[in-house]
């Protein structure tokens, strides 16, 4: 018997993980205590363990050769996924606070790895809080694209520090995305659409796309069909609000 006939958890035919034993609840409160490892610094990020085959010894990696992409509440992974095969030679990680879906996308990956030699190298998951350990992560003017896909929308007002798109957290974001980085948001709740745009229109460090700019970027074609909110959104003919801010130079003026 093979491993994964023996392995209720992994599709017999594919290797892959089966949806339905990591399902968690939709989203996750951000405010409370999780207990998870966190790096003291991103020179602390284990490379070795989220990219092995890249980075053999964890002291290998350079400035020139970092994450680059970081999927803010990756989900299922479905986005990263896709993202690994269309741009090959970037480093990216999903951030994920629940574990059991955490868990699956490590699953996932393992198995994509296995059936695909060479494919997938680049994309990793780690369990951790966005809101509260993003620097711990990633070192200043690191990213060049966060996403920020079908985050939970926390409707009643008392509730809208938990949102992971605020001014406070923007000013976190616009120190790890480079200077001409995107940020890219997208959601289904119009309110939230509204309010996501309203902060990066009212930040300093961000500038709107333009809507030709936003038509030829190859990943925004991904935003709604490559995660499995998106497919459900479309499934039911709803509406998304989308919103791709590029992080631009302070000004004082």
């Amino acid at each position: 018997m093979s491993e994964n006939q023996g392995n209720p958890t992994l599709n017999k035919n594919t290797g892959l993980p089966r949806k339905r034993f990591y399902r968690a609840r939709a989203h996750s409160n951000p405010l409370s205590d999780s207990h998870f490892p966190v790096p003291l610094s991103p020179g602390h990020v284990d490379y070795t363990e989220h990219f092995p085959q890249l980075f053999p010894t964890n002291n290998c990696h350079t400035d020139i050769k970092m994450i680059e992409f970081a999927d803010v509440g990756c989900g299922f992974g479905g986005l990263l996924i896709s993202l690994s095969t269309l741009f090959p030679e970037k480093i990216m990680i999903g951030m994920e606070i629940r574990d059991k879906v955490t868990e699956y996308v490590k699953e996932r990956i393992v198995g994509l790895r296995a059936s695909n030699p060479g494919q997938y190298q680049n994309v990793s998951v780690v369990r951790t809080n966005s809101m509260k350990y993003i620097p711990n992560y990633f070192k200043k003017a690191q990213l060049s694209k966060m996403f920020f896909l079908f985050p939970d929308p926390h409707f009643k007002e008392k509730n809208h520090r938990r949102r992971v798109i605020s001014p406070f957290l923007l000013d976190e974001y616009a120190y790890v995305l480079r200077e001409g980085g995107i940020i890219y948001t997208i959601t289904d709740v119009e309110e939230l659409g509204e309010w996501m745009k309203s902060c990066l229109e009212n930040h300093p460090m961000f500038e709107a796309l333009s809507a030709d700019e936003v038509s030829a970027d190859p990943v925004v074609k991904l935003l709604e069909m490559a995660t499995e909110e998106g497919q459900k959104v479309a499934r039911n003919g709803g509406q998304t609000f989308l919103a791709v801010f590029r992080r631009i130079a302070f000004s004082s003026q």
